[in-house]
């Protein structure tokens, strides 16, 4: 894990000295300067997360020092050190972009404080947004051979051709919303400028208009400095707001201004900044009966629509199932090292009768710890999950109903051997539990226990 990197900026050796031992003993990285232009260099040479910076310092000052850092990257935190009585040129420093000030004599644990809460600000505005800019540029693939599949894709052919138009991706959860709108990016002439995602369900309502369009420097309590939109950091690519049908409604009525000519104004500020952006946005839910509830606006939902796209559930494409189970065998293959060649019959057989209610991202998900817990060179039927064993069946669920004999047979003590240990392992050996899974009572459960093994 990368260790937060931390400069300490301070005249006097001794207080430089003091917070490099207590802040290394925090876990922090640290390095030091003793003037304002050493700390120039070693910000371009180290790079700093986080700045403890003196405004009284010979030669350049701190306040120098602070516009120059903000000047060379805008993100990195300063926190300022201030005697007592320079408390107006602090509060300065605050309006330049400083995210705090501390008083000399300073408490070591206050500022640790301070530093620890600016460094999970700044980590939690990344995390959050889940703002992404893409480096790859070639488009993802998508697998496959049904119709709907082969549907799916002469759509999105068309579609990558037609460069500004809205898009609209509904599907259930699971179904590759966003990996449809990185093909379309990718697959378009946009594909070297940004693809810049962020999940509309994840960002307070109150957050969303500066992340989306971005603020100006003092336009609230913590903007200490302007920031750039996530519409003005795509300018020429794809900005792809997944969980659109979350968007509180006053966020979507100024969805909708900017939808007209894509132009807006930062958050605070007079200039009108237009950019060329296509917008490609996606959810789970039923937009029809949200606008019916009158908590989605109908005029942006024709507006969003322009190219509607629906995914169909993996459930309703079965021939896609093994396609996308052999695709990612061989990506963890790769991932963890290991060499699994295929799938077995019995195996293969489970994953076509299962309904996979969570779609292809819940089948990535079995595949992935099948191969992470499997030691043999195939995918076996005792590596897939036992809800997938015992569930495998027709939409109505009855346990194994779509069980089919292989041609060439089965042990079927070995069946039933692996799914007792199964039910074990999943409740946690609570016997009581692991009998209700397999349906059975507790003495006949008991009995095959003691018949595998299992118990003495």
């Amino acid at each position: 894990m990368k260790l937060n990197k931390i400069l300490v900026v301070d005249d006097e050796h001794l207080i430089r000295w003091s917070l490099e031992q207590n802040l290394k003993k925090q876990g922090y990285e640290v390095v030091t300067a003793g003037s304002g232009e050493d700390a120039l260099q070693m910000v371009r040479e180290h790079q700093p997360d986080l700045v403890l910076l003196d405004i009284q310092l010979p030669g350049i000052s701190g306040i120098e020092v602070l516009e120059k850092i903000k000047d060379f990257d805008e993100d990195t935190i300063v926190i300022m050190l201030t005697a007592h009585g320079g408390l107006e040129t602090a509060v300065n420093a605050m309006r330049l972009g400083a995210f705090d000030y501390v008083s000399k004599p300073f408490n070591l644990d206050e500022l640790t404080i301070i530093i620890r809460k600016a460094l999970e600000n700044s980590d939690l505005k990344q995390e959050v947004v889940r703002l992404r800019t893409e480096t790859k540029k070639s488009a993802p693939n998508i697998i496959g051979s049904s119709q709907q599949t082969k549907y799916l894709m002469e759509v999105l052919e068309k579609v990558a051709r037609s460069e500004a138009s809205t898009v609209l991706v509904q599907g259930e959860s699971g179904t590759g919303k966003e990996l449809v709108a990185k093909w379309i990016h990718y697959s378009s002439n946009r594909a070297e400028k940004p693809f810049i995602a962020i999940n509309c369900a994840a960002v307070p309502a109150t957050l969303l208009e500066s992340e989306l369009f971005g603020h100006e420097k003092g336009a609230f309590t913590d903007a200490k400095a302007t920031k750039k939109g996530l519409f003005e950091l795509a300018d020429g690519g794809t900005v792809f707001l997944d969980e659109i049908g979350d968007m509180e409604m006053g966020m979507q009525a100024k969805l909708l201004r900017f939808l007209e000519d894509r132009s807006f104004r930062r958050i605070g500020g007079a200039r009108v900044y237009t950019v060329d952006v296509r917008i490609i946005s996606a959810t789970n839910k039923d937009l029809q009966k949200s606008i019916e509830e009158k908590s989605f606006r109908n005029d942006l939902y024709y507006r969003l629509q322009v190219i509607p796209i629906s995914l169909t559930p993996l459930r309703e494409r079965k021939e896609d199932v093994i396609a996308l189970a052999q695709h990612f065998v061989e990506l963890y293959n790769r991932d963890f090292n290991k060499k699994v060649q295929g799938i077995a019959g019995m195996a293969e057989r489970m994953l076509l009768d299962y309904s996979w209610p969570g779609n292809v991202r819940e089948l990535k998900n079995v595949i992935e710890r099948a191969i992470i817990l499997g030691n043999d060179e195939t995918l076996l039927l005792e590596h897939l999950p036992l809800e997938i064993v015992a569930r495998a069946s027709t939409p109505g669920g009855a346990p194994m109903a779509a069980f089919r004999l292989p041609a060439e047979g089965i042990d079927i003590e070995e069946v039933e051997k692996e799914l007792i240990r199964q039910a074990l392992e999943i409740t946690e050996w609570n016997q009581s539990k692991a009998a209700k899974k397999l349906t059975l009572g507790i003495d006949a459960f008991r009995y095959r226990m003691k018949k595998f093994g299992f118990l003495k």
